[in-house]
């Protein structure tokens, strides 16, 4: 009953790749009502496919 969950950083990956750079970027913004605004306008998708197709991302030789 109770405790606290413990998830190595491979079993996030596996289960949800985008929390690990979501909770690295909140935890580096400011706390308050701005960080909330601001983190609202962070998209972080787990393989190459986006929506955005605006942005013509290239492969590095």
């Amino acid at each position: 009953m109770g405790g606290r969950k413990v998830m190595t950083a491979k079993e996030v990956r596996e289960k949800k790749p985008e929390f690990i750079i979501e909770s690295a970027v909140k935890g580096m913004l400011p706390k308050g009502r701005l960080s909330r605004q601001i983190y609202s306008n962070l998209h972080v998708y787990a393989g190459p496919e986006h929506p955005h197709a605006a942005q013509k991302p290239e492969l590095a030789n």
